[in-house]
């Protein structure tokens, strides 16, 4: 099974790659004229066309960038004749705190308020656990982050409305300009991972063995965590990976609204200076970190369940 699914992600990876190239190559406009400005002589022009690659047919350029990639070769940045591979690094592993960061956060409330809404179904705080969540994930990212600038940053001053770092940023200082994004993100998907673990919990109430614990005496709280819990951790734990996905490949948004440099932000300037090289690049490292999460949340759904991990 573990792989069947590692077959099929690498057959998606193969093809996202083909759309993220088709793509870029289907933009309105020339490239290399569009980086160049219209006051390019034809010569100059050429002359990028040439250095980009964009007199060869696509299929020529598809797997030449394919393969360059497969070995480990992202390319050089057209804006700055950097290493592609050297401008990804930093940048996601500035995405990749700011994730953490937000699922440090996210994960345990979600936990705990999901597992309060199960123990006190249909109470005043169910409800309005719900009504919160649900407006939560009503709510746009960016609508969120203005709020928390405009109240946190610009009212009361406690934490910056930039979230200006740098490779020597001290831990804690790095932390501390992170606060908004990471509590934009933890806003997001804490409703979703809520509602998933209240759910989980719920449809298990009703099983016969939880209703024996409950006949034996045992407290409500006591049948939740060590009877229910353990046997919903499956559906958990799936929810709790794709929300991390999200949190890497969502980041875009929140990225750009606090100008933090990770690699959401690089990707929008990117396509600004119609970089396409970079642009590629970073797609595929989206696409392929989403790729991979699905795959541990698909092997961590085998491990937590029984009925997968020892079929008949």
């Amino acid at each position: 099974m573990l792989a069947q699914r590692l077959s099929l992600g690498l057959v998606t990876l193969f093809v996202i790659s083909l759309i993220i190239f088709l793509g870029v190559s289907l933009l309105p406009g020339d490239a290399a004229q569009a980086m160049l400005g219209q006051s390019a002589t034809p010569e100059t022009v050429a002359a990028l066309r040439l250095q980009m690659g964009l007199d060869q047919p696509g299929y020529l350029r598809y797997f030449s960038w394919l393969g360059g990639i497969l070995q480990g070769d992202f390319g050089i940045s057209i804006s700055n004749q950097r290493q592609i591979g050297e401008l990804l690094g930093g940048r996601f592993a500035n995405t990749l705190f700011l994730a953490v960061m937000a699922a440090i956060i996210s994960v345990p409330i979600a936990l705990t308020l999901g597992i309060l809404a199960a123990l006190y179904r249909n109470s005043v705080y169910d409800r309005l656990v719900n009504v919160i969540t649900l407006s939560s994930i009503s709510t746009p990212e960016f609508f969120v982050a203005y709020i928390l600038i405009l109240v946190f940053a610009v009212n009361l001053g406690w934490f910056p409305s930039l979230a200006n770092v740098s490779p020597d940023t001290p831990f804690f200082a790095r932390i501390y300009a992170c606060i908004l994004p990471a509590t934009t993100l933890t806003l997001v998907v804490v409703a979703h991972m809520m509602r998933m673990t209240r759910a989980a919990i719920i449809s298990l109430l009703a099983s016969p063995y939880i209703e024996m614990a409950a006949l034996k005496g045992i407290p409500k709280w006591q049948i939740i965590v060590r009877h229910a819990l353990p046997n919903a951790w499956a559906p958990i734990i799936n929810v709790i990976v794709i929300n991390l996905a999200y949190l890497i490949v969502g980041v875009v948004i929140v990225e750009v609204v606090f100008v933090y440099p990770g690699l959401g932000q690089l990707l929008v300037d990117s396509v600004q200076r119609r970089d396409l090289p970079v642009v590629q690049a970073c797609s595929l490292i989206f696409a392929a970190t989403y790729v991979l999460l699905n795959l541990i949340a698909d092997i961590l759904s085998i491990l937590t369940n029984p009925r997968l991990l020892h079929p008949k």
